[in-house]
């Protein structure tokens, strides 16, 4: 490791920061005292003490706070303030929970909490209700409200409405912990996408590496919203809990480059895992009936963008070839025969180039990754 280098920072979940500040509200509408810092325990047994950024008492009710740090990650709740209004529950109420400002409301069955609660995952509510018991003891009746400044707006900048939580953000985590780029945010929000198409009872869903081609897809296919997946470069990830959460059709959309890297057998198509062999792309558009000279070419592309447009400008389909190749990497992972899959590729504009038609996805090995 160099020496300006240090290992990335973990953060703390919304879940985490809601159960901590859930725990020193109960306690000060309990004692009239503030624990801060207050110490929460994480799923896995672990013990973390959080400052409290804010706190408040009222009639029958406190109030606390506490600043979201996500450690090095670019989270989109990064600084945000989470708090907690702890009140008195009606007797054998237990612990209800409710969205408070800046924290969404679920509309849509298919997400891991009904229709018409507070968008405040299943294990943050556990947490919560540990924290509670810790200094309540068990069985108390309570409702807390958790809210989060601001919260509406970072909303805009996730896929909550899309899924149907409207108002704010969702309370998330399954770990209590936020590890730097491992994405979990996007990822949840991928499976909770084709939950909730599952749920509505749309039996075609389509995963897209980018706006361009989710709004070509979209007008491709005349889909619903609902129905549109934003898969990012996460394809593998998609089609594994695919595989696990069938639907009747899928298709798979993307640009040429992130397409390329698919059909040369690489499932998570980031710049950073990797870039598409140029070689082997030239060896795809001889496949495709390319001349030698247009191989060479390809070969030496400063990027596949324009690879494809050489290609495209001597008649050769090489979106067709890459797409049926695309196609073989993304059956390997589906494996189900009640699945059919499609794939489908565009330029950066949203144009068309190449179609790898339905066809179920069974009985296919995938091919070795080239480079």
């Amino acid at each position: 490791m160099a020496e300006n280098e240090r290992p990335l920072r973990r953060g703390w979940t919304t879940g985490t920061c809601a159960a901590a500040a859930s725990k020193a509200a109960c306690a000060a509408l309990l004692s009239g005292d503030f624990p801060d810092p207050v110490l929460v325990t994480l799923p896995g047994g672990q013990q973390r003490a959080f400052a409290l950024a804010r706190w408040e008492t009222g009639h029958h009710w406190a109030m606390a706070g506490i600043v979201k740090d996500a450690g090095d990650d670019p989270d989109v709740t990064h600084g945000a303030l989470i708090m907690s209004t702890v009140r008195r529950g009606p007797k054998g109420s237990g612990i209800t929970y409710k969205a408070g400002p800046g924290v969404g409301t679920v509309t849509r069955a298919g997400l891991p909490i009904p229709p018409g609660e507070a968008s405040i995952n299943p294990v943050p509510r556990k947490m919560i209700a540990q924290a509670i018991a810790e200094v309540a003891g068990e069985g108390g009746d309570f409702e807390v409200e958790i809210s989060v400044e601001n919260g509406e707006e970072m909303a805009k900048k996730t896929l909550n409405g899309r899924l149907g939580i409207l108002g704010g953000i969702s309370i998330l985590g399954t770990t209590g912990i936020v590890i730097p780029y491992s994405c979990s945010a996007w990822i949840h929000s991928i499976y909770r996408g084709i939950d909730v198409a599952r749920a509505a009872g749309l039996d075609h869903v389509a995963g897209a590496t980018g706006s361009a081609s989710e709004a070509a897809v979209q007008k491709f296919h005349d889909l619903p919203e609902i129905a549109l997946i934003d898969m990012g470069d996460f394809v593998g990830g998609m089609l594994k809990y695919l595989r696990a959460h069938p639907l009747r059709r899928v298709t798979i959309a993307g640009g040429v480059a992130k397409m390329t890297k698919l059909a040369q057998g690489m499932l998570d198509v980031h710049s950073k895992r990797g870039a598409a062999d140029l070689d082997a792309l030239a060896e795809v558009a001889l496949e495709a009936g390319a001349m030698a000279d247009l191989a060479e070419r390809i070969r030496g592309a400063n990027m596949v963008a324009e690879a494809f447009q050489m290609a495209v400008a001597e008649g050769v389909p090489l979106g067709d070839m890459i797409a049926a190749k695309a196609w073989r990497t993304a059956a390997s992972v589906l494996g189900d025969p009640g699945i059919e899959l499609e794939i489908l590729v565009f330029d950066r504009t949203g144009g068309f180039l190449g179609q790898a038609p339905f066809a179920p996805s069974h009985g296919v090995s995938r091919p070795r990754n080239r480079r």
